[in-house]
């Protein structure tokens, strides 16, 4: 099947390139919106839409990344064997664009808003306000470019997934939707220090968690029990979470989003935890936490690294999610023998995890792409080439990992400083071309499996919010959130109760209640859209 496979591939390719290769001019295709044509119809190779690009010309293919720009020279080694086949394949090299940790969602966005003409771009609708910047035109429709330049993956993928795609009926992503993750949140902490400090059961609250952080500041002289940095707000959604059944709503509201639905059954009803007093006893907890002192006195503005602090055991707890701590915990094992770490994701205190969209990852084309057809070649390679796939995501075999028994390991002798590799690829991983990693907790099954009994579909794939009529409101609303929120979270806004009732004056001077309306409205809609297609 595998070879079956690769050859499937080649040829697909093949024949796109072959009938490139036959015109005289190199112009950038356009797309459409082709939205009622049958996936059927529209796989079929379209040698006129070929025809419009010259592969006979060797492009550079840009891929817009989050994360820091590697800096041991690995990642440079790695791209010259991948430029190597892309070359041999589809005549292109490609070249990784770093949006860098450090106020990446400012850049990014001005990046898309540049006018710069980007290639493929690493999106998603749920952290990286994907249909925002599809209202602004960042992006290229690509219905008629995918059956010919991408045709395994534009088979693959079902009109189902498809369908989530689409911004005014035309598809401007590529979703990540055949990979098995689960990213949702929660705190990871050391269950030796929990059993030290007489904590015998899992931590299923933030009221037990602060008690766990409480042994460690009373107990574990030198070390944070919380060493955040004040960019980290996933505690605010964490809270609620944990203290209500309210599910977040896919608006962007800058660092953390502010409106949600009251329940998964209530889905289509709006509402903000912020004018709850849900927000008021957050507020009071965090203002708590920080007079007994759980993270640093200048966590506002502290950018170091919370997870080399607790790997060092300088840190007892760090904050991310499902598949981080499936690393983590055999990491930790190695840095810190006996470590024994455990993980407190927020959904296990009332049992409401919504799964995440399946364009929590994705990838699409920049609206002034020199080289669409191009870009989506490589994209093809780069999703369905089981080698091209194993060398971006991996690395060398070998040098950053050898397989044994079907899984990854590190190679005897591997250095992380010296052959840490990563590529940041999460806009079209498959599980077809997955070595599952050997380094990973055995319990992630079971971890999984308890959290497929309680899952609850996420129920706003197709809901793509039109900000037009309040952008003015939701821009201040932004500018609100991420100048007030962050001192709330960190217990540095002074005495809670006035911070919160300044910070709900401040939203409803921007406009609150006017967008939360337009939210309703639109959901409103979408709720009659999804009732009526069953």
């Amino acid at each position: 099947m595998r070879k079956k496979f690769r050859k499937m591939l080649s040829l697909s390719l093949a024949a796109a390139l072959a009938a490139s290769l036959a015109a005289c001019s190199n112009t950038a295709g356009t797309g459409g919106s082709g939205a009622d044509a049958s996936q059927q119809d529209a796989g079929k190779t379209n040698q006129a839409d070929a025809a419009k690009t010259n592969t006979s010309e060797f492009v550079t293919i840009s891929y817009v990344m989050l994360g820091d720009k590697p800096k041991n020279g690995q990642f440079e080694k790695v791209m010259e064997k991948v430029n190597a086949l892309l070359k041999q394949k589809v005549n292109a090299q490609l070249e990784v664009k770093w949006v860098e940790w450090a106020d990446w969602q400012t850049k990014y966005n001005l990046l898309l808003a540049s006018g710069e003409p980007l290639d493929l771009i690493n999106v998603a609708t749920d952290w990286l306000d994907t249909w925002p910047n599809a209202q602004k035109g960042a992006f290229m429709p690509l219905d008629k470019l995918l059956p010919t330049y991408a045709p395994i993956t534009w088979k693959e993928v079902p009109p189902e997934h498809w369908a989530e795609t689409k911004y005014k009926n035309q598809i401007v992503l590529i979703p990540e939707n055949s990979y098995t993750q689960w990213v949702n949140h929660g705190y990871m902490y050391r269950g030796d220090w929990a059993k030290e400090f007489g904590i015998t059961s899992p931590i299923k609250d933030f009221e037990s968690f602060g008690t766990y952080l409480q042994g460690v500041k009373d107990k574990k002289p030198g070390v944070i029990p919380l060493d955040l940095n004040g960019g980290n707000l996933a505690s605010f959604d964490g809270y609620i979470t944990t203290k209500t059944d309210a599910i977040g709503i896919p608006v962007s509201t800058g660092p953390m989003p502010i409106f949600y639905a009251k329940s998964y059954d209530q889905r289509y009803t709006a509402f903000s935890p912020i004018f709850e007093d849900t927000f008021l006893n957050y507020a009071k907890l965090m203002k708590e936490w920080g007079d007994k002192g759980y993270w640093r006195e200048d966590v506002l503005n502290y950018k170091g690294d919370n997870r080399a602090a607790m790997e060092g055991g300088k840190s007892g707890s760090d904050q991310h999610h499902t598949q981080t701590f499936l690393g983590e915990k055999v990491k930790m094992e190695k840095l810190q023998p006996g470590s024994d770490l455990q993980f407190f994701p927020f959904s296990v205190t009332r049992g409401n995890l919504v799964s995440m969209p399946i364009t929590h990852g994705g990838t699409s084309i920049g609206a002034r792409s020199k080289h669409p057809e191009r870009a989506l070649m490589v994209y093809e390679l780069l999703r369905n080439d089981q080698e091209i796939y194993r060398l971006f995501n991996y690395g060398i075999e070998g040098v950053q990992y050898v397989v044994k028994d079907g899984k990854r390991y590190r190679p005897d002798g591997y250095d992380v400083q010296k052959h840490d590799f990563y590529s940041n690829f999460w806009g079209g991983r498959v599980d077809k071309n997955e070595i599952p990693d050997g380094t990973l907790w055995d319990g992630a099954k079971d971890l999984y499996a308890s959290y497929d009994k309680i899952k609850k579909p996420f129920p706003y794939g197709r809901f793509v919010f039109d900000k037009n009529p309040v952008n003015n409101e939701l821009t201040a609303i932004t500018q609100v959130v991420s100048k007030s929120l962050p001192a709330i979270a960190y217990g540095k806004a002074g005495d809670p109760a006035k911070a919160v009732e300044t910070f709900r004056a401040q939203l409803k001077s921007a406009g609150h209640d006017k967008v939360l309306a337009e939210i309703q409205k639109q959901l409103d809609a979408y709720k009659q859209m999804v009732e009526s297609s069953k």
